[in-house]
């Protein structure tokens, strides 16, 4: 028999999760299991992003996540970089910066680079830019600590 659950991340999204209907004590205990991890990857986010006055959640191999190094590099500023195709547990840290932007879990949108400044999420590639592009971004930085000029 098969049913569907519906789970809702921090008021944002919702998404439909289809499994087998078990015992309800199985079924309960696997779904509290996969909920605990995926909390523990938001903490880990969190505590990732408050260690540094920048920090930038990034893919390796991936053309946005080098500009945006470049950027932060050019200004003055020495970010700290995560890369998660580098980390055993980069697609679940992957997962919960996809909720933390607000994109749905089977989103074809890019969710790197993400970055952090001061502690809180700025966004991707399009916020950092529009902020930069505005003329906020410099304040931004110096009030973070990140930038002294």
């Amino acid at each position: 028999m098969e049913a569907a659950l519906r789970l809702e991340y921090y008021g944002r999204q919702e998404r439909t999760m289809h499994y087998q209907v078990e015992p309800a004590a199985a079924a309960w205990s696997y779904l509290m299991r996969v909920r605990s991890m995926e909390e523990d990857q938001m903490e880990r986010v969190l505590r990732l992003a408050s260690q540094s006055a920048v920090v930038i959640f990034s893919v390796s191999s991936c053309c946005m996540c080098h500009a945006m190094k470049r950027l932060f590099c050019g200004m003055g500023v020495n970010p700290t970089v995560h890369e998660l195709d580098q980390d055993p547990k980069g697609k679940d840290m992957e997962r919960a910066l996809m909720r933390l932007l607000g994109n749905g879990i089977n989103s074809s949108a890019a969710v790197v680079p993400v970055v952090f400044i001061g502690g809180k999420l700025v966004g991707s590639m399009d916020r950092v830019l529009a902020f930069h592009i505005s003329g906020t971004l410099v304040p931004l930085l110096k009030q973070a600590g990140a930038l002294w000029l």
